[in-house]
């Protein structure tokens, strides 16, 4: 059931259009998570669905109501901020308590429903520190349980991890997916990490100057990226240009590749994504050739990375083409300026669906 529903929603500060004509929508009960660089517009949305700003133009709906110009405080939703924003004369259970004091409930019950909210996230133990001695994980614990307090109807979450290092970042991004889904939540979660996004969400909306370029569960969006852009993004930097053969494949400047069963491609350039996991075996030149399936690269190594229990392997291709793959470490003996063959497991060779804007692709690198 679908509970949340922008439509065409744009805002600008000055000259500078921040949102720019945002269609999207939330289920109830699922995570969306807004996954976009820096500066793209992400929090800014974020703080339109709250009512801490109002869209220039556009509507939002809630629940098929109109809420565009409703105050926050009438909308019950949610909102943990990325600096947590709490309150450091106050002790944990003070914090959590807080907003449902706002909302004129009994003591016995703004009590009970703290603690309940601090239980979630296994920290009613806690209940009485004062904030300014807790660790940094435990601190996103008790924003987290402050905003949960009220039931809120939608749950929103701008960058809730970002203060913390990868290694809690890691473990607390499963404990918010699970505290989400055992309460039946419905959230929006803003992060600029795909990993984080990919962990979270149900369905990952990528943002990129403004605009939502692409909507999708996370294994579909990281498989199958729409646009070169998109697909530069989520770090997929293996794009080469391509022209459609009349026999279906479509060639490259670093070899021939089938195309997926579709109707035919117009025969104008596209773009290829030979994803960074797509390499069956890396062999020496003048090593024999295995015979497995699939379509060979040749080049010549220009790196090796040790990333622990992965390498990641340059290979400088056909037209000054820098292609990278990531195999796992010791599978095979490589070294830089070795003469190389890989071969490419075709299912992981993505034919992107649109271009960028005015067919913009970006250089090879080299």
């Amino acid at each position: 059931m679908r509970i949340l529903t922008l439509e065409n929603v744009s805002k600008s500060f000055g000259l500078k259009r921040v949102i720019d004509g945002v269609d999207l929508s939330i289920d109830k009960g699922k995570t969306l998570c807004l996954l976009g660089p820096s500066g793209c517009g992400k929090t800014t949305l974020l703080r339109i669905v709250a009512g801490l700003e109002k869209p220039d133009s556009g509507r939002i709906l809630f629940e098929g109501s109109d809420i565009t110009t409703l105050e926050p405080h009438r909308r019950r939703f949610g909102m943990m901020f990325q600096d947590y924003a709490l309150f450091p004369h106050m002790d944990v259970l003070g914090n959590v308590a807080f907003g449902l004091r706002m909302l004129d409930l009994p003591k016995d019950e703004v009590k009970g429903r703290a603690m309940e909210a601090l239980k979630l996230v296994n920290m009613e133990g806690l209940a009485r520190r004062n904030v300014v001695d807790l660790s940094g994980g435990e601190r996103q614990r008790v924003a987290l349980a402050r905003t949960l307090a009220i039931r809120p109807r939608l749950v929103l979450l701008d960058e809730p991890l970002g203060s913390l290092d990868r290694v809690m970042r890691e473990r607390l991004v499963t404990e918010i997916r699970d505290i989400l889904k055992g309460i039946g939540a419905t959230c929006i979660f803003v992060t600029h990490d795909q990993a984080e996004a990919y962990a979270v969400s149900d369905m990952t909306a990528v943002m990129l100057d403004g605009r939502i370029v692409q909507v999708d569960p996370p294994r579909l969006l990281c498989r199958n990226p729409r646009t070169p852009a998109v697909a530069r993004f989520l770090g997929l930097a293996n794009l080469v240009e391509g022209i459609p053969e009349t026999d279906g494949t479509i060639r490259t400047p670093v070899g021939t590749f089938s195309s997926p069963p579709r109707p035919p491609f117009p025969r104008r350039p596209l773009t290829v994504l030979i994803h960074p996991d797509a390499a069956l075996w890396v062999r020496k030149a003048s090593a024999s050739d295995p015979g497995t399936p699939g379509p060979r690269v040749k080049g010549v190594v220009r790196s090796v990375v040790y990333r622990g229990r992965r390498l990641t392997v340059e290979i400088l291709a056909a037209g000054g083409v820098t292609l990278s793959f990531e195999v796992p470490d010791g599978s095979w003996d490589m070294e830089v300026g070795m003469e190389a063959v890989i071969a490419i497991d075709p299912l992981l060779v993505t034919v992107l669906e649109e271009q960028d804007e005015k067919g913009t692709q970006g250089p090879p690198r080299s």
